[in-house]
């Protein structure tokens, strides 16, 4: 059993099988716990940016996430059963995969005192007064995965500020346009040498350009009231 789990190599290989329809066979590494040993098939790879468990094993009747750590790619004929007759002298014997048992709990049932009308009590089986146990056997619980990242972006461009959210591989809220105040403000709450002097430059450059054009339609608004005003004369 290899405790180096899977090479890039692998995983990639593993994908183009999944992809192809197969369920290739890997047996779990020591970093799985108490299913070391065992072997599962791989019937999903999901996105690793997401998390880190990405390779989905069937074990049993579960399909749980794991690591490339905690598997490696099973050896040829595993978890095969091969009658004793025809297994060859010194060769290990490789386990099949175990279905995960259902959680149990001890149960005590006591003797039954009810009896048939004449049965003579010492006559029945002194087995039939024990009480019947089931033995608790442990289970291994599925991984609990974190939540995933959460990631909002400010960005400016083109004269414009804008907002955008985005959870994982899911898009919350594409970007959206918001008041220059508003980006200040949410500058404000970064704390990062720089970041508030960029800001304010791109600010004043748009103040001074607006002022620009202020002063433009100004000039051009007063040309034109002295022209009417000759004409109003000239009539």
């Amino acid at each position: 059993m290899s405790g180096q789990g899977l090479s890039t190599e692998e995983v990639a290989g593993i994908r183009e099988a999944v992809a192809a329809g197969r369920k290739p066979k890997v047996v779990f590494t020591a970093s799985a716990g108490q299913i070391a040993g065992q072997v599962g098939q791989v019937v999903a790879l999901t996105d690793p940016a997401v998390s880190d468990e990405f390779v989905v094993v069937r074990f049993g009747r579960d399909e749980l996430p794991f690591s490339p750590v905690d598997v490696a790619v099973a050896p040829r004929g595993a978890g095969r059963r091969v009658p004793s007759a025809e297994r060859p002298a010194g060769e290990p014997v490789v386990a099949e995969p175990v279905v995960a048992p259902e959680p149990e709990f001890v149960l005590d049932t006591p003797p039954v005192a009810a009896r048939a009308v004449g049965e003579d009590a010492s006559a029945r089986p002194a087995e039939s007064a024990k009480p019947a146990r089931r033995a608790v056997k442990p289970v291994k619980a599925a991984k609990a995965k974190g939540p995933v990242g959460l990631t909002v972006t400010l960005a400016y461009g083109e004269g414009e500020w804008t907002v955008a959210a985005q959870q994982g591989a899911k898009v919350l809220a594409k970007p959206y346009v918001v008041k220059p105040a508003e980006a200040l403000r949410m500058v404000g709450l970064v704390d990062v040498s720089g970041v508030q002097e960029a800001v304010e430059q791109i600010l004043a450059a748009e103040r001074a350009e607006a002022e620009q054009q202020a002063e433009k339609l100004r000039s051009e608004l007063a040309e034109v009231e002295a022209r009417l005003a000759e004409l109003r004369e000239a009539g």
